[in-house]
């Protein structure tokens, strides 16, 4: 007889509930933390003068994830994108290449740089899937506090021109005021930095993208001259292994390398967004703290859904787990196969497979959650711009982004078919399709490699436009903080004016 004890179901809801955790997107809340004047309101004293309680908190900080596991795995995940790592990776590839002059005729040499990629492929899928969602949360969570502030400004702004004390600012005064308290500008990248991103830049240029199907081309060309051997077939296979070694190095650092850039940029818009606060709080004796603004979780489809429920488990801790498991079981299974090149191979294959369903799910997310991304911004845009109109300003002549370029347009449309719901099934089929041929093959090195060369290529590929993605979010982002943080500045001008005006 069935136990429907009221533990029991409380038991059974929980594991039901750990199930279907992973893919959910949650919403995300935030409250900016009010920035009070101790002397706010006291509208007898004349001078106005700024007093900052000690408790405000007027500087951006990354939130803290509760689990210790997950701060670890996020520590571990930052590391990888270091550039000790990246520079360590690509030392590794020279010395491997190096060793292919007396080498260069050996399978093993080739089958080597195969097994390398294929285990930094599946540890580097996880972190940079893991890094990608970091990110998102993270800049959720800024548009939620920057438009709770807002809500804050904007009350007070109206109160400021209701009290028929200050006249609205002409549209041509304000986008000409300036003040000499903060930056002009946002903070520019290291000559390293600078150096990375016109790299990122060349790699994810449709021209290089081009080109690396060129090569695929002629390589395909040789197949006859060469007998279509496996040899053949491993030349192609070490080639493509050895840049996904350095494309997904570069990709992890290109993207630390710029999310660390980010986090600089939002320190000088959180400083500028508070100090706006607590001049409006100081003028206006307001005392009403910010509200919470909550970004709602994004509607999705059974499909979208199950994309994220699989990209949730490879960079979660259970997806690292089931990594390790894997790598222990190949480690464990070699002296039964006698550490023949088939275990070699084994590895290769395996990654190769899931590699190139990752790579699917990787660029699939990617452009989802940029579409987020995009849309919030674009809301905050329009809340400060409404913001603006309290005091009569319609719109200021911002920056855009300029690359309307044919090679930029055709990234993106290419980038958007790459990372259709429709394609990250079609790759399912794909990887079907290479089992069951491999199968017919009787697993043999043939078999393998058909389950290695056309996944290392086709992933190869992916990660290319993975980084060719990166920098059309990146450009975007860049430009959304920068119009951020001029629309501050101005603001902050024109209410240290109309103090002026008012102790006058």
């Amino acid at each position: 007889m069935q136990d429907f004890s009221w533990p029991n179901m409380l038991s059974m809801e929980r594991i039901l509930g750990a199930l279907r955790a992973p893919g959910r997107r949650r919403a995300v809340g935030c409250a900016a933390s009010t920035q009070m004047a101790v002397n706010a309101g006291q509208d007898d004293d004349k001078s106005m003068a700024v007093n900052i309680s000690t408790e405000n908190i007027n500087s951006y900080t990354v939130i803290a994830k509760a689990r210790l596991l997950d701060r670890w795995l996020d520590k571990v995940v930052e590391v990888s994108g270091s550039q000790f790592i990246f520079f360590t990776i690509v030392t590794a590839l020279l010395t491997w290449a190096l060793l292919g002059i007396p080498f260069g005729q050996s399978d093993h040499w080739q089958v080597g740089i195969s097994d390398a990629q294929a285990i930094i492929n599946m540890i580097f899928d996880a972190f940079l899937m893991r890094q990608q969602l970091n990110s998102h949360e993270s800049l959720m969570f800024v548009t939620a506090c920057l438009r709770s502030r807002i809500i804050s400004n904007k009350r007070m702004l109206k109160d400021l021109i209701e009290s028929g004390k200050y006249e609205m600012v002409e549209p041509m005064q304000f986008g000409e005021l300036e003040q000499a308290e903060f930056a002009a500008k946002l903070p520019l990248e290291n000559w390293l930095g600078r150096i990375s991103t016109a790299v990122s830049d060349f790699i994810g240029h449709i021209a290089t993208v081009c080109a690396f199907w060129i090569c695929i081309f002629i390589w395909i060309g040789f197949g006859h001259y060469c007998g279509w051997s496996d040899t053949w077939q491993l030349y192609i296979n070490s080639a493509t292994s050895a840049w996904m070694v350095f494309i997904l190095a570069f990709l992890a650092n290109i993207r630390e390398r710029h999310n660390n850039y980010m986090t600089n940029c939002l320190e000088y818009i959180y400083k500028a967004d508070a100090a706006l606060e607590l001049r409006l709080r100081t003028v206006t004796g307001d005392r009403i703290e910010n509200q919470a603004v909550t970004i709602p979780a994004p509607k999705r489809g059974r499909l979208q859904r199950g994309i994220d429920y699989y990209a949730d488990l490879v960079g979660t801790l259970l997806g690292i787990a089931i990594l390790i498991f894997v790598i222990l079981i190949w480690v464990v299974i070699g002296p039964a196969m006698s550490f023949n090149s088939n275990w070699w191979l084994l590895i290769g294959t395996y990654a190769g497979l899931i590699g190139l369903n990752d790579g699917f799910v990787l660029r699939n997310v990617q452009n989802i959650l940029s579409g987020y991304q995009s849309a919030e911004f674009t809301q905050l845009a329009y809340d400060d711009m409404d913001m603006l109109a309290v005091i009569g300003v319609p719109q200021l002549n911002e920056e855009r982004v300029a690359d309307n370029s044919l090679s930029c347009r055709i990234s993106i449309a290419v980038g958007n078919v790459s990372s259709h719901e429709i394609t990250v099934v079609l790759g399912a089929i794909l990887i079907v399709g290479l089992i069951t041929g491999a199968s017919a093959m009787g697993w043999s090195v043939t078999g393998q490699l058909l389950c290695n060369v056309p996944p290392s290529i086709i992933e190869s590929f992916f990660m290319m436009i993975l980084i060719t993605g990166h920098n059309v979010g990146d450009a975007k982002r860049r430009v959304d903080l920068h119009n951020l943080y001029l629309r501050r500045l101005k603001l902050v001008s024109y209410v240290n004016t109309l103090v002026k005006i008012e102790n006058q």
